[in-house]
C-alpha cells in the first residue's frame, strides 16, 4: 500500500465531473485532512495517557482500541477519498499491476459531454445529463448488444447528437461497451443538441479535446499529408493539463478528399435514407467521399508476387506492448478466460464438427492474428532502411480491455499508449514520412479509443495527434477520419490452402436451406427504440416456421457451431446492430452463405470499403430501421417477396466472390488463388502509399 500524502496522489485518479466551485471541492479535502488529523491527536493523547496507567489490566483493556483506530488510520494513508458533488469515491491502492479500486456511495454525478464544431457550427455546448430526463421525446438511437459469445445484460447509453429542426434522422453512435461483454444494464442517455437546421443523429467526429476549438469540421475531409519539417505536436492529458510529449517538428499540407473522390454530388446516392434534408445528405455524402478515397487506394491487380519495392518492417517492441499483456488473458474479462480462445496462433481450439479450417477463434483475436500472418509475410525485411510499411505491432485492443471491467482512473487506461508514442518518437523511421507509412491494428472498435473528455469508457489513443497521420485498421472505424480503415472481423474459418476454401464453398451453396429467414441475437428490454424486439416478435409469429430465433440470451450462442449451422440452414439472416453499428455476425452469415439484411448503413456499407463491393445489392437486402421502429414493414414478409432466382445469384455471389476476401487465413497458408482478407488489406495499404507519393510529386 502507498503511503503518499492524498495531495500528492490526487493526479493518479479520475476528476468527477461536479458542478461545485473547484474551491469547495478543495474545502472538502482539507476537512477530510482536518479530520483525519484530529484522530491523530486522539491516538497521541491515547499514547501519553498509556503511560500513566498503573494497573497492567487498565492498560491491556486500551489495546484493542488502539489498534483498531491505528488499523483505520493506515488504510486512511493508503487510500484517496475524493467528493464529487454528491458521491464520495475511495479508492485504495494495490501492489499487483498498480491497480486502483474504488468504492462509490451517493447519487450519481451530473454528465456533461463536449461536442465539437460541426460543419461551421458554433462551438460545443455542455448539457447537463439531468435536462434530457424533462426533454421532448426524440427519435434517439438506442444502441443493442450483439449476441455473440456471453453477452447477459444490456449496454444503452447512447450519446444523441442532433441538428435541431423538424424531423430526426439517426445515423447511430455506439454504446460504451461491446457486443460481447455486456454484464450491467446501463440506461443514461446524454442528449448533446447543437442548434442548427436540420435534426440529425451522427456520431460527430472530435476535434482535439478542447470545448472550446475553433476548428470546425468542413463538408470536406482533409486527408493529412505531411513533410519533413518540423512542428511541436503537445499531447493532452484527460484534464486537458498543458502537459506535452516533446517531439520533432513537423509541417503538414492538406490535400481535399475531393482530389481522391471527385466533385461532390449533393443528393444521397444511395437512398437508403428518406430525407430531403440537404444536412443530412452532406453528412452521408462526406462519408461516400471517404469511402471513395479508400476504394481509390484498393490494389487493381492481384498479383503481387514480387516484393521488390515492398518491404514490411515489423517494430520490435517491449512486450509490455504485446506479449505481456496477452499473458493476462485469463483475468482480462472477469467471466471468460481468454487464454483457450489465444492459443494456436490465437485462432484458438479446432472445432471438429465443422471440418477442417475451423476453430474457436475470439472476437478480440484480431491483434494477434494479424501479427502472426505478418511475421510469415514473404516481403518482410529485418532492415527498417529497406521498408516501405511500418507494421507497428501494439495490442491496444487487448490494452483497453483490460481496464474496461476495472475502476480505474484514465491516466492509467491512456498510460501505456503514451508509453508507446514516446518509444516511437525514438525511432527514426517514425519521422521520415510523419507516420504516414505506419500502421496499427486494433482489435475493438474505433470509439474504445477515443474516449470524450467528460466520460471514463476507453482511451484517448486514436484522439492524439501523433496517431493521426498512421493508418488504423480497425473491425469497426470512426466514419468522420480517413485514416482509419475498417477490416472484417475475424471469424472462426480459417484455411490453410485453397482446397480449404473450395471445399467449403462446395458445401455452403449445396446446403439445404429450409429456413427462409433466421435470427440470432437477444431482446432488449430495456431499449424501447430498440428494433430487435420488433424483429424477434415478427419472425416467432411467422407461419410454417418462416423464421427460427436463436435467443442468445439462453446462451445458445456461446458455441459457433450452433450460430453456423443455423446460418447455413437459412436464406437471409437479420443483422440489426449491436453495441455500437457492426456485428461480427454479418461475416458469420456471408461465410455460411446467408444473405445478411442490414438495417443500418453504419453496419456494413459504410465500413468495409476494401473488402465489400459499393453496389452492396449484389450480396445483402437493405430494409430502413425506421420503417421496421414505426411498424412499417414486416420484415419476414418483405424477404417472401423476393424470387428465388435472385436469391440464388446473390448466394452465388457471396460464397464464390466475397467469401475469400472476408475470412483469415491461416499463419502457414500457402493461398495462390484466392486472396485472403489479410492479403487484401496488405495491397491495399502499400496501393495507399503509392497513391500518396504520386500527390508529393
Amino acid at each position: 500500500m502507498s503511503l503518499m500524502p492524498l495531495f500528492q496522489q490526487e493526479h493518479l485518479f479520475d476528476i468527477f465531473p461536479t458542478s461545485h466551485t473547484p474551491e469547495l471541492v478543495r474545502t472538502r479535502f482539507d476537512l477530510l485532512r482536518s479530520m483525519a488529523d484530529r484522530v491523530q491527536t486522539i491516538v497521541d493523547d491515547i499514547a501519553s495517557k498509556g503511560t500513566q496507567f498503573h494497573s497492567p489490566a487498565k492498560l491491556l483493556f486500551r489495546i484493542p482500541s488502539i489498534v483498531l483506530v491505528l488499523i483505520l488510520i493506515f488504510l486512511w494513508s493508503s487510500s484517496t477519498t475524493i467528493i464529487s458533488g454528491k458521491v464520495v469515491h475511495v479508492c485504495i491502492s494495490s501492489r499487483k499491476l498498480n491497480d486502483l479500486y474504488c468504492i462509490s456511495a451517493g447519487t450519481e454525478p451530473n454528465l456533461d459531454t463536449a461536442v465539437p464544431p460541426l460543419n461551421g457550427t458554433s462551438p460545443s455546448i455542455l448539457v447537463d445529463q439531468k435536462d434530457t430526463a424533462s426533454s421532448s421525446p426524440r427519435d434517439t438511437r438506442i444502441a443493442i448488444a450483439d449476441g455473440s459469445f456471453t453477452s447477459t445484460d444490456t449496454i444503452s447509453n447512447v450519446v444523441d447528437v442532433s441538428l435541431q429542426k423538424s424531423r430526426p434522422v439517426d445515423i447511430p453512435i455506439p454504446t460504451v461497451n461491446d457486443s460481447s461483454t455486456s454484464i450491467a444494464t446501463m440506461s443514461n442517455f446524454v442528449d448533446v443538441s447543437l442548434q442548427k437546421s436540420s435534426p440529425i443523429d451522427i456520431p460527430i467526429p472530435r476535434v482535439n479535446d478542447s470545448s472550446t476549438s475553433t476548428d470546425t469540421m468542413s463538408n470536406v475531409v482533409d486527408v493529412m499529408l505531411q513533410k519533413s519539417s518540423p512542428l511541436d505536436i503537445p499531447i493532452q492529458t484527460i484534464n486537458d493539463s498543458s502537459t506535452s510529449i516533446p517531439s520533432e517538428k513537423q509541417e503538414s499540407t492538406r490535400v481535399s478528399v475531393d482530389s481522391f473522390a471527385g466533385n461532390r454530388n449533393v443528393g444521397f446516392r444511395n437512398n437508403m435514407v428518406k430525407s430531403g434534408d440537404e444536412e443530412l445528405v452532406m453528412a452521408y455524402n462526406d462519408v461516400e467521399d471517404q469511402l471513395q478515397v479508400h476504394r481509390s487506394w484498393a490494389a487493381t491487380s492481384k498479383n503481387n508476387a514480387t516484393c521488390h519495392g515492398r518491404g514490411i518492417y515489423v517494430y520490435d517492441l517491449p512486450t509490455k506492448f504485446n506479449k505481456d499483456l496477452v499473458a493476462h488473458c485469463a483475468d482480462m474479462i472477469p467471466w471468460v478466460n481468454l487464454c483457450k480462445y489465444f492459443s494456436n496462433e490465437a485462432m484458438g481450439e479446432p472445432i471438429q464438427n465443422l471440418g477442417k479450417g475451423w476453430y474457436q477463434t475470439h472476437q478480440y483475436s484480431l491483434e494477434l492474428i494479424f501479427h502472426s500472418r505478418i511475421l510469415n509475410h514473404p516481403c518482410r525485411v529485418h532492415n527498417a532502411d529497406e521498408a516501405k510499411l511500418f507494421y507497428v505491432p501494439f495490442y491496444g485492443g487487448l490494452d483497453i480491455l483490460r481496464w474496461h471491467f476495472k475502476n480505474v482512473s484514465n491516466d492509467v487506461k491512456d498510460a501505456l499508449g503514451l508509453d508507446l508514442v514516446r518509444w516511437l518518437e525514438s525511432q527514426k523511421h517514425w519521422f521520415q514520412k510523419s507516420g504516414n507509412d505506419h500502421v496499427f491494428v486494433l482489435g475493438k472498435i474505433s470509439w474504445d479509443f477515443r474516449r470524450y473528455s467528460n466520460t471514463n469508457w476507453g482511451s484517448r489513443f486514436l484522439e492524439l495527434d501523433e496517431m493521426q497521420n498512421p493508418v488504423k485498421l480497425l473491425i469497426e472505424r470512426q466514419p468522420w477520419h480517413v485514416n482509419d480503415i475498417g477490416i472484417p472481423h475475424p471469424t472462426n474459418f480459417h484455411p490453410q490452402s485453397d482446397n480449404d476454401i473450395i471445399a467449403w464453398q462446395d458445401r455452403i451453396i449445396k446446403s439445404n436451406r429450409s429456413s427462409l429467414v433466421s435470427f440470432a441475437g437477444a431482446a432488449r428490454p430495456g431499449a424501447p427504440e430498440n428494433i430487435r424486439s420488433i424483429l424477434i416478435n415478427q419472425c416467432t409469429s411467422a407461419k410454417d416456421q418462416e423464421c427460427r430465433f436463436l435467443n442468445c440470451n439462453s446462451g445458445s450462442c456461446n458455441q459457433p457451431e450452433s450460430i453456423i449451422e443455423l446460418f447455413m440452414e437459412s436464406e437471409f439472416c437479420l443483422q440489426p446492430p449491436g453495441d455500437s453499428p457492426t456485428r461480427k455476425s454479418v461475416f458469420d452469415s456471408i461465410i455460411s452463405g446467408c444473405i445478411p439484411v442490414i438495417f443500418d448503413p453504419f453496419t456494413a456499407y459504410y465500413q468495409y470499403s476494401w473488402h465489400l463491393p459499393e453496389d452492396h445489392k449484389k450480396y445483402s437486402v437493405f430494409i430502413d430501421q425506421e420503417d421496421v421502429r414505426n411498424m412499417k414493414v414486416n420484415v419476414v414478409e418483405r424477404l417472401m417477396q423476393i424470387p428465388a432466382k435472385e436469391r440464388e445469384n446473390m448466394r452465388s455471389y457471396i460464397v464464390y466472390e466475397l467469401l475469400p476476401g472476408l475470412v483469415y487465413g491461416d499463419p502457414k497458408s500457402k493461398l495462390e488463388k484466392f486472396q485472403d482478407a489479410f492479403s487484401i488489406t496488405i495491397n491495399n495499404l502499400f496501393q495507399r502509399l503509392n497513391k500518396l507519393e504520386s500527390l508529393q510529386d
